[in-house]
């Protein structure tokens, strides 16, 4: 179980880190982005809790600063990963932007990141799903 933990962290989050931290070409499945989302959540959750606590009982606001670095360390990988995902559905990077369009741009881009990967090679790259299917 333990050995199975590891290996999914590093696959899905440390990888990003190491070897895809500012990497916009190629394609990124939904598993790799939903697992790296899940991860730098569940971290920046832990860091805030950890770091809120300490600064309210030893009354040092300062500390509240640490979870933001985790932020910044993550901000580059985030982008990077999501204009891969939208690369895999078949979009460009730019759809990103959609976002900024008020109320309904960030449910729109929830959709394109939630849709299933389009199947075989396209314009981005190769399918990282083509040895499963």
């Amino acid at each position: 179980m333990h050995y199975k933990i590891s290996t999914t962290i590093y696959k899905f989050f440390l990888d990003v880190l190491k070897n895809k931290y500012a990497d916009f070409n190629g394609r990124a499945r939904r598993k790799e982005y939903w697992m790296f989302a899940l991860f730098c959540a569940v971290i920046s959750i832990v860091l805030m809790a950890v770091f809120g606590g300490l600064a309210s009982a030893l009354e040092v606001p300062a500390l509240m600063f640490i979870p933001n670095i985790f932020s910044l360390i993550i901000l580059i990988p985030g982008i990077a990963i999501t204009v891969r995902r939208l690369h895999d559905i078949g979009k460009s990077g730019w759809f990103y932007f959609v976002a900024l369009i008020p109320v309904i741009g960030s449910i729109w881009l929830l959709i394109l990141l939630v849709t299933e990967s389009t199947p075989g090679d396209n314009e981005y790259g190769s399918d990282p799903k083509a040895g499963e299917r």
